[in-house]
């Protein structure tokens, strides 16, 4: 039997402001409320709020919580600050990933995890499994509403709101505070989108208070809603992975780019084989590329080089909203990944000429 879809806070704020609801891992949620295209170059132009409250969010604390984030996650975590997040991702023991996710320090030996919706049972149960250490654990996703307001007037959006100095967040760090007259509000210089912007953490109870005194700061900017639609092309754009699509259970933070995030000056999951591929090289990497002809590369597309042969796979793919040409993410063969090198997408068995992009696709 399936579980019932779970429905976020804002729900039926979604519905009234006509929002597509489609099921998306395991929640109701708002595809679209315009068009995608419009929607992503908002985000790219002025100011968009995504409400990202499916996201999954844990608690890890005590005297050995350090001690279990360093076992189950590549990067260091050990570097954080605290008010300091990092990119990270849990390892399994087969040579893949079981997620990608956020690792924020709260305080001294107090840290949240933030992982993608679809993972958040089978992430709970993994870190569970590898908590010998008897570090403390707390899953307060369901208690937890997330809306990332993103694009170049996010921050004239937001700091009439709040005394904090949102200016003087670096990028991966966040500070906590009152926002709109709600204590207790985390407000993060991250996101998903490459467009600069804030996400805020919000109990659900205080969720719209929070969702409408942005919307009503940033009335005058052109501010609008945004859902999972213009989430994905704004995201490949800049070449950041989807779980699920271009990272899985099956492929390795080394064969993903993710070299950066795995850190083998200390014990982890798995850590002798990654750093056997990472001294020896792998057989396949993740490339971006962009069409040179009109087309669509989609999920699963064969890739092929000039003689038609396949070389690899299509992971994430659709037409750019920003330059208005097909692009995608895909693993090749080690010997077509560097960029500059010509490759074909197979559409209908049509093989339609591309070029692998070194990473953002989307130029500053």
């Amino acid at each position: 039997m399936q579980d019932p879809i779970k429905k976020i806070t804002l729900n039926d704020v979604h519905e009234s402001l006509g929002a597509k609801m489609v099921p998306f891992a395991g929640y109701s949620m708002p595809v679209r409320y315009s068009s995608d295209i419009a929607e992503h170059l908002l985000v790219r132009e002025k100011v968009g709020v995504f409400d990202v409250s499916h996201m999954g969010e844990f608690l890890i604390k005590g005297p050995h919580a350090l001690e279990l984030i360093q076992k189950v996650t590549t990067n260091d975590a050990s570097k954080l600050s605290i008010g300091q997040a990092q990119y990270s991702c849990l390892p399994n023991e087969t040579g893949g990933i079981v997620d990608d996710l956020l690792v924020y320090r709260m305080e001294e030996s107090t840290y949240m995890l933030v992982v993608n919706a679809s993972n958040i049972i089978k992430d709970w149960k993994w870190i569970t499994a590898h908590n010998v250490m008897n570090a403390e654990m707390e899953n307060i996703s369901d208690e937890t509403s997330l809306f990332a307001v993103q694009g170049p007037l996010a921050l004239q959006t937001l700091a009439p709101l709040t005394e904090i100095n949102l200016a003087g967040i670096p990028f991966y760090h966040f500070k906590s505070g009152t926002l709109a007259g709600v204590d207790e509000v985390l407000i993060s210089a991250t996101g998903y989108t490459g467009a600069g912007g804030f996400e805020i953490y919000v109990k659900n109870k205080d969720a719209k208070i929070v969702w409408d005194a942005i919307f009503g700061a940033g009335e005058g900017l052109g501010i609008q809603p945004i859902g999972l639609g213009a989430r994905d092309t704004l995201r490949l754009e800049m070449g950041y992975c989807l779980y699920g699509n271009d990272i899985t259970d099956e492929t390795s933070p080394i064969e993903a780019g993710l070299g950066w995030i795995t850190k083998f000056n200390k014990d982890f999951i798995n850590h002798s084989a990654l750093k056997a591929q990472k001294e020896n090289g792998v057989k396949r990497k993740l490339v971006g590329f962009k069409l040179k002809e009109k087309g669509i590369p989609r999920a699963h597309y064969p890739i092929v080089n000039s003689t038609g042969s396949p070389i690899g796979e299509v992971t994430s793919g659709s037409i750019s909203p920003s330059m208005g040409i097909g692009i995608g993410l895909g693993y090749v063969d080690i010997a077509y990944a560097k960029p500059g090198t010509p490759i074909a997408i197979s559409v209908r068995k049509k093989n339609i000429q591309a070029m692998v992009e070194k990473l953002p696709l989307l130029k500053k």
